[in-house]
């Protein structure tokens, strides 16, 4: 079973999926939003960190289907898996998730791009499991194209 074991750089962000929420840094020096948390700005070397809760909401930059995974992931396979441009700027990966986006696996199936994330969409915030005692991970559902 995947396990988060959260840190002093951690924990906010960690706490924050437990709440239900997408917590990220800002550096008080050059403004700039940062994710994945971290002790330092990566724009300016700043350490003036401050955690701020995000809008959960942003536009896939780039997308790709894992049709082979391993460990407890090997059974989920295949998952649609995301760069999303956060609305405050940071870019994440992550997991799209959603019942529309289950694949159909020949591409001359009627309707096999309907399931498809496009470049381009806009997708909210959905804290769930991935696994059945897994733990709850930031994903995102597409929401507009």
């Amino acid at each position: 079973m995947v396990q988060i074991i959260p840190d002093a750089e951690t924990r906010p962000f960690w706490d924050g999926i437990a709440a239900g929420e997408l917590r990220l840094q800002r550096c008080a020096d050059c403004g700039a939003a940062v994710f994945y948390p971290r002790s330092v700005c990566p724009g300016c070397f700043g350490d003036r960190l401050d955690w701020f809760t995000a809008s959960g909401r942003g536009t896939v930059y780039s997308w790709t289907v894992a049709h082979k995974a391993f460990g407890e992931f090997a059974d989920q396979a295949p998952f649609t898996v995301a760069l999303v441009d956060l609305d405050e700027g940071p870019r994440m990966l992550t997991r799209i998730v959603g019942p529309q986006f289950q694949l159909k696996l020949r591409s001359h199936e009627p309707g096999a791009d309907e399931g498809r994330v496009r470049i381009g969409d806009r997708v909210e915030l959905v804290i769930t499991s991935l696994g059945a005692d897994g733990p709850e991970l930031p994903c995102f559902r597409v929401v507009a194209r």
